[in-house]
C-alpha cells in the first residue's frame, strides 16, 4: 500500500527544480469513458471524465502555473445507483511541475469532501482547509502527479523498475510507487497504439486485495497519453478509456492505425 510519510518529516532548504516538459502544454484536453465490466453484467457504461490544461494569469510566489482541471461524473442512468460529481484542480508550477494549490470538490453517493490545499514548498508546509502539515520536497497532488510522470523519459526503463513519487491527499503525505511492466500493443475505440504499461501502487482494503490491482497504458511517444486504465475489484473491473483528445503538444506517433 502507499506508505504514509510521518508528520515529523522536515524539508531541507528548498530550491525550485527545473523539469524539461516536452509532453503537454496549455490547450490539451482529454476525454474518457468509465465503465464497469464483469462476467455477470458485461460492460456497463458508468460515466465520463475529462482532463484539461488551461492557461491562467494567476501566479503563486511570482511563479507561472498551469491550471489543470479534472472532472468526473456518472451517467444519468447510473446516478440512481451511485451518483458521482467530482472536480479536481491543480495550479501546477510551469518549471518545477509541482502544485501550489490543489482544489477538491467530491460528491460520490452520500460522501462529500471539499478541500483547498496551499503548498508552501520553501517552508516545507501544506495548509489545507483543516490543518497545516509538513511536506517533503517536490511533493505532488494527485492531479499534478499524473502530469509530472508524463515528462519522465522511460526509453531505458527496465521491466520491473519502480518510480517513487510523494503526494499529499486528505491531510496526509504519502509515498507511492509506479512499476514499469513493459511495452504492449493496445486496441481502443480510438485505434491501436504502442504503449508503455505501468502498475501504480494503491492502498489495499475492502475493494482492492493487492497493492498493484491497476494497470495503466500510456502512449509510447513524447505525449505519453493515458489511453487505458483498468482496476481489478472484488467482482469484475473498472475501466477508464480515452475517447477523445485535442491540443496535443506532439504528433501521436505511437498510433499504429
Amino acid at each position: 500500500m502507499a506508505l504514509w510519510i510521518s508528520d515529523k518529516a522536515v524539508c531541507q532548504e528548498f530550491t525550485y527544480r527545473k523539469i524539461d516538459n516536452g509532453a503537454f502544454d496549455v490547450g490539451e484536453k482529454l476525454k474518457f469513458k468509465v465503465y464497469y465490466q464483469s462476467f455477470i453484467t458485461g460492460k456497463v457504461n458508468a460515466g465520463t471524465a475529462t482532463l484539461e490544461v488551461e492557461n491562467t494569469a494567476r501566479q503563486f510566489h511570482h511563479r507561472k502555473v498551469y491550471h489543470i482541471i479534472g472532472n468526473g461524473k456518472s451517467n444519468p442512468a447510473f446516478d440512481m445507483f451511485f451518483k458521482v460529481r467530482d472536480r479536481f484542480e491543480s495550479y501546477m508550477d510551469k518549471d518545477a511541475l509541482i502544485p501550489h494549490l490543489f482544489i477538491r470538490r467530491t460528491r460520490e453517493g452520500g460522501y462529500i469532501r471539499d478541500d483547498d490545499v496551499y503548498f508552501y514548498h520553501k517552508e516545507g508546509l501544506a495548509k489545507s482547509s483543516r490543518t497545516t502539515k509538513p511536506i517533503t520536497p517536490n511533493i505532488q497532488d494527485i492531479i499534478s502527479a499524473v502530469y509530472y510522470m508524463r515528462t519522465i523519459n522511460f526509453d531505458d526503463a527496465a521491466v520491473g523498475q519502480n518510480y517513487s513519487i510523494d503526494f499529499f491527499l486528505d491531510d496526509s503525505a504519502y509515498v507511492s510507487v509506479v512499476q514499469f511492466v513493459g511495452r504492449e500493443i493496445v486496441e481502443t475505440e480510438l485505434g491501436i497504439f504502442r504503449c508503455l504499461t505501468f502498475k501504480p501502487m494503491v492502498a489495499t482494503g475492502e475493494v482492492f486485495s493487492n497493492p498493484y490491482p491497476m494497470k495503466l497504458w500510456v502512449t509510447d511517444d513524447q505525449n505519453k497519453l493515458p489511453v487505458l486504465a483498468k482496476s481489478e475489484v472484488i467482482v469484475g473491473s473498472v475501466v477508464m478509456e480515452l475517447t477523445g483528445f485535442s491540443g496535443l503538444r506532439n504528433p501521436l506517433e505511437s498510433k499504429v492505425k
